[in-house]
């Protein structure tokens, strides 16, 4: 996978991992994808939720360690 950018949103709380997600989205091309790092467990509902609004996938995620890593592919 060809990350196109790395956004670390570690000790940050809702809601700014995702504002700072698709701000960091908008900046990319279509088909890039952007690795984002994050430690508040309800990111992985907030990307989820946000990715399927907006129609830039998940194409891959871990979780280990306390934090969670999202592979999102700008649609």
């Amino acid at each position: 996978m060809n990350v196109k950018q790395e956004l670390d949103c570690r000790g940050m709380n809702c809601p700014l991992p995702i504002l700072k997600t698709k701000k960091a989205i908008d900046a990319l091309g279509a088909g890039d994808v952007l690795k984002v790092t994050a430690t508040d467990p309800g990111s992985c509902n907030d990307m989820d939720a946000w990715s399927r609004r907006t129609g830039n996938p998940i194409v891959d995620k871990s979780e280990g360690n306390g934090e969670y890593v999202f592979f999102i592919q700008k649609g």
